[in-house]
């Protein structure tokens, strides 16, 4: 008791991931965790401030938000921060037209962007058109830079799906990161920046949130760099193996968001 007192103390904000928290993705808009969706409404009943902070690459955040308020979540598009918009940003700060190797459902997230000429490539979780040709062209277009920029919209190695696992785009980003022997600079989770912009939206400072995740590496990890609590779920891409990581220990394992949320109204200031 007093140990999750000690480790949830001063928290005044939650940062919730989205896919394996909240929700499994897949046909039909997904499936709802058990007890996710009444465990986001005591969240926001409860005072502490609450943001989602995800990965999603292969939707917009309207279609995505959507689906979750379909599914019975209280959430709205302005409470989200999803890799897409912050990567306009980067592109607009720096002068940079991507080639878009990314979903077909995001490419709208891009609209106000110039893609003419080509000065960098931008990828995401492109799902179906990973292809060799299209893998190839963003090759091609990185191997023609003077100095080429490649953008991953998060480094994900697998998420689950109520089908089960599914590649993610870190593995593809690996690839482009080895054939053309650059590094990727990427944009959202466990990039610090991305936690920083969320926190900025939540106005509170590191040490007084926590983040919720199924990702030990990009959820836990990446929290914890930026001084962040974090708490695994055992829901999602979770493994056993997790909890016994080399590089990484969560500062507490949960077996899902609602007994996270049951801990956090018990033992929160």
């Amino acid at each position: 008791m007093a140990a999750w007192r000690e480790r949830l103390a001063g928290v005044r904000g939650v940062l919730l991931d989205i896919s394996g928290v909240l929700y499994d993705s897949g046909e039909g808009g997904g499936k709802p965790i058990a007890g996710s969706v009444e465990a986001v409404a005591r969240l926001k009943r409860s005072g502490l401030k609450v943001r989602f902070c995800t990965n999603e690459s292969q939707k917009s955040r309207r279609r995505l938000v959507g689906e979750l308020r379909r599914l019975g979540f209280d959430i709205h598009e302005g409470e989200v921060t999803a890799p897409p918009p912050a990567a306009c940003q980067v592109l607009k700060e720096r002068g940079l037209r991507p080639h878009l190797l990314v979903h077909d459902e995001v490419r709208s997230e891009f609209d106000q962007i110039d893609t003419s000429n080509p000065n960098c490539v931008v990828i995401a979780d492109a799902g179906e058109s990973f292809s060799y040709q299209n893998m190839n062209k963003a090759f091609q277009v990185l191997m023609g830079l003077d100095k080429p920029v490649l953008i991953s919209l998060g480094k994900g190695r697998y998420y689950k799906m109520t089908s089960g696992l599914m590649l993610d785009v870190g593995g593809y980003m690996k690839a482009l990161e080895y054939a053309c022997g650059v590094e990727a600079e990427v944009v959202g989770k466990p990039s610090p920046e991305f936690f920083k912009s969320a926190l900025q939206e939540m106005g509170l400072e590191a040490c007084q949130a926590v983040m919720i995740g199924d990702d030990i590496v990009g959820d836990v990890g990446g929290a914890q760099r930026c001084g962040m609590r974090a708490l695994q779920v055992r829901t999602g891409k979770f493994r056993p193996s997790d909890e016994h990581h080399p590089e990484v220990k969560a500062d507490g394992y949960v077996d899902n968001l609602a007994e996270a949320v049951d801990l956090l109204l018990q033992h929160v200031d």
